[in-house]
């Protein structure tokens, strides 16, 4: 499950955390955000983006130097960045959520070729978000979407590791 953001910047954002999700847009109560949508996408889609993608912050090692990555980060039609996981109170975890962020060409196919559905996932939100507010974890845990490691290789995977 996969939510979707268009910032400021001017990039969409795939958001795959539903956590994540839940704490960008405060459980679906935020001005401006109060509907959630899950849209999935093409495995080929999402593979297109993770090998046309650029780190949103420079790592020593990874990059030759800073003004190289600047040159691949504005070149690139995707930036990964990832932020703390969230628990059930949105308070952030010890790891790393992915975050990708699609501009150009990546935003066309994405909303032309890539999108297979899209659901509203508010009713969850707000059906988990009252759980929690009423501390029966176990409830709303059950109710979260599963998340399952993405089965992809190495190489897929080298350039975005931060």
């Amino acid at each position: 499950m996969g939510g979707e953001k268009v910032c400021e910047n001017g990039l969409t954002w795939i958001k795959p955390s539903f956590l994540w999700m839940m704490y960008r847009c405060g459980w679906a109560t935020k001005a401006g955000q109060e509907t959630v949508l899950a849209i999935e996408i093409t495995r080929d889609g999402f593979e297109w983006v993770l090998r046309h993608a650029c780190l949103s912050s420079y790592v020593r090692g990874l990059h030759p130097d800073r003004s190289t990555w600047q040159r691949q980060l504005k070149r690139a039609p995707a930036r990964v960045q990832w932020d703390p996981e969230r628990d059930l109170h949105l308070r952030p975890l010890t790891y790393r959520s992915l975050q990708l962020g699609l501009s150009g060409e990546a935003v066309g196919r994405y909303a032309d070729e890539w999108t297979v559905a899209i659901s509203d996932v508010t009713p969850l939100a707000r059906e988990v978000h009252d759980l929690v507010s009423r501390s029966e974890l176990d409830a709303a845990a059950g109710l979260l979407p599963q998340k399952r490691p993405y089965p992809a290789g190495d190489e897929l995977l080298a350039i975005l590791r931060p």
